[in-house]
C-alpha cells in the first residue's frame, strides 16, 4: 500500500456539506483506507490571474489515505468522485463544485501527461498545506521539506472553520496508526 495525500476543495454550493460528502466518498473506495484527515479552511479564490475577492471564498481540507490502487486509478476515482458531485471542467482555475487533487504519494514522482506528483504548486499554497499540516503535522511535501517549515515560510492566510475532521463519524479512519489525535 502506499500512502496519498488528497486536497478537497469547493467555492459552490453548500462547500461544507460537500467536502464532507466527497470525502466519505473517497473512503468508500475499494483499495483505500482513510488515515487521518483536517478541519476546512477558508480562504479568496485563486485564479489564474492571482487573489480573487469578488469570487466566492473556497473552503479547502486535506485526506490522507493508504490505497492500493495505483496513481492513475487513484485519479480516475477522483474525477468520478468530482461529476458525481456536479463538477465541470470549462474554464481552468476556474469557480467549482469540488475539486480533488492528488497532492502526494509517498515519496514517488510522477510527471505525465495527466497526473504530477508531488503537486507542482501545494508548497506555495496555504490552502493545501494548513490542511495538510492540521490532518498530519509531521507531513513532508517530498523533495520541498517539512510542511509545517513550508507553511511557516509562506504565511498561513486560510481562515479554520469551527468544523470536526472530515473522517468524523464515520468510522473509518479514527485511531488508527497515527493516533486518534489525528483523526478527530
Amino acid at each position: 500500500m502506499t500512502r496519498a495525500v488528497i486536497a478537497l476543495g469547493a467555492n459552490l454550493g453548500d462547500r461544507g456539506s460537500t467536502l464532507r460528502s466527497a470525502a466519505r466518498a473517497i473512503a468508500a473506495v475499494p483499495g483505500i483506507r482513510p488515515v487521518a484527515s483536517s478541519r476546512e479552511v477558508e480562504s479568496v479564490a485563486l485564479t489564474l490571474d492571482g487573489l480573487d475577492t469578488t469570487k466566492p471564498r473556497y473552503r479547502n481540507a486535506v485526506v490522507v489515505v493508504d490505497t492500493d490502487l495505483t496513481p492513475d486509478a487513484l485519479l480516475d476515482a477522483l474525477h468520478g468522485i468530482e461529476d458525481d458531485h456536479g463538477r465541470t471542467r470549462e474554464v481552468r482555475w476556474g469557480d467549482r463544485t469540488l475539486d480533488l487533487d492528488v497532492v502526494a504519494i509517498d515519496d514517488i514522482r510522477i510527471d505525465t501527461a495527466t497526473l504530477t506528483v508531488p503537486h507542482p504548486r501545494a508548497g506555495e499554497r496555504a490552502f493545501v498545506l494548513a490542511p495538510w499540516l492540521d490532518a498530519d503535522p509531521d507531513a513532508e511535501l517530498p523533495g520541498a521539506g517539512p510542511v509545517a517549515d513550508l507553511l511557516a515560510a509562506l504565511g498561513d492566510d486560510t481562515e479554520r472553520i469551527d468544523e470536526p475532521r472530515l473522517f468524523d463519524g464515520q468510522g473509518s479512519g479514527q485511531g488508527t496508526e497515527q493516533g486518534p489525535e489525528h483523526t478527530r
